[in-house]
């Protein structure tokens, strides 16, 4: 990014948080600062934590003030989040923790319009609450949806509320006036285990069930940092992410598992799990074998983790499961068993960040987990190769 385009951009964000600047506080005797300071943080904590949204949105550290600034306004947008068919997962992500990060206290100060695991209204007047935010913030509000959405003939499997409207109805309508709408996991983001094989409920992912853009954030669930930050990236930008083939933000989802992982090196050098528990998972060596799918998935978690911040599945010494990717229910499976072992990908959808069009061969595909096993075996092979001339000298 040249100097000049750095100007002009952060031109147009300053321009636009002194827009936001004059809207109203939505708690007028507190702050983002004052919270943070309650729960043990310093303003060089705070500006710590913006240096690392900068670095992980791609901005050079002239943008880190802003950011900062745009975090401390964060009251001033409001957010409608809504619950389908699915666990609560992903508003868990931000909500339970016992020690809070500056990520989950940010999304805490929001503008929560709506949110039904942490209200306290129930029946009529949690449809009138719904009802009112809509229509008081049309337009402006930034919609969040967390879960599949069962529809058609199926669609009453998930009825809401005190009218008893179906989750497909309650998801268009709050859609149609929102600024900008993120589904929030892989069960909105692509149906998620609702909509598995035989998906009896017809579940569908949000972006089958409105016509308007929706932003995809997968993952089962998504680490905070991924849903605050894309809350950041309107309130800096008042636009969209740069997005891959899957509508997700390439920002968060532009690299695999496998080329951040800290058992790359394992994986290159040919030293695998060969079973869970063996003396390979001691040294923790790379878990390729034992199904990780950490070679066909889209995400930054060896980068970002969860608890926290301390750990991530790979770490504690599970493969990646392939949550973020479409279908993985039904692609990644069975979860401990590598997919190059299998020469026909049948199921499989796509290379994610790596695609210029949703329209790649199958075959290609199948060549790339015949190549990811061939490599795992040959380098194995040379691995014992060394290991027995070096017993042998």
């Amino acid at each position: 990014m040249s100097d000049y385009t750095q100007e002009k951009l952060l031109e147009r964000i300053n321009k636009h948080l002194d827009e936001l600047e004059k809207l109203p506080k939505i708690r007028e005797n507190t702050s983002i600062m004052q919270t943070l300071q309650e729960h043990g943080f310093s303003r060089r904590d705070f500006m710590k934590w913006a240096g690392g949204m900068a670095a992980m949105l791609s901005l050079p550290s002239i943008f880190i003030p802003s950011i900062a600034r745009a975090a401390e306004m964060a009251d001033r947008m409001p957010v409608i989040w809504l619950h389908m068919a699915e666990c609560t997962g992903c508003s868990e992500s931000l909500l339970r923790t016992d020690t809070p990060t500056i990520d989950s206290l940010i999304f805490d100060h929001i503008n929560l319009e709506y949110h039904e695991t942490i209200m306290a209204a129930s029946g009529w007047q949690a449809d009138e609450n719904l009802e009112s935010a809509i229509e008081k913030h049309k337009g402006k509000y930034v919609l969040l949806v967390e879960g599949g959405i069962p529809d058609g003939d199926s669609a009453y499997f998930l009825t809401v509320g005190a009218h008893a409207k179906t989750g497909r109805e309650i998801a268009i309508h709050a859609s149609e006036n929102a600024s900008a709408i993120f589904a929030i996991g892989t069960c909105s983001s692509f149906g998620g285990i609702q909509a598995a094989n035989p998906n009896p409920t017809n579940a569908k992912p949000l972006h089958k069930i409105t016509n308007k853009p929706v932003i995809n954030v997968p993952g089962c669930p998504p680490s905070e940092k991924n849903i605050v930050g894309n809350v950041l990236n309107v309130l800096l930008f008042k636009t969209l992410p740069k997005l891959d083939v899957y509508n997700r933000p390439k920002w968060a989802y532009g690299l695999r598992i496998h080329d951040l992982c800290e058992r790359r090196g394992h994986f290159d050098a040919g030293e695998f799990v060969q079973e869970f528990g063996d003396e390979g998972a001691k040294n923790g060596y790379c878990l390729y074998k034992v199904g990780c799918k950490g070679p066909y998935t889209f995400n930054n978690c060896s980068r970002e983790r969860f608890n926290s911040h301390t750990s991530w599945p790979i770490q504690a010494g599970h493969g990646c499961i392939g949550c973020s990717e479409p279908n993985f229910w039904d692609t990644m499976k069975t979860f401990e068993e590598p997919l190059g072992d299998r020469l026909f990908q049948s199921t499989f959808g796509g290379l994610g960040a790596d695609a210029i069009t949703d329209k790649i061969g199958i075959g290609v595909l199948a060549l790339t987990g015949i190549g990811i096993a061939a490599h795992a075996v040959l380098s194995s092979a040379v691995a014992k190769e060394d290991t027995q001339e070096r017993a042998d000298s």
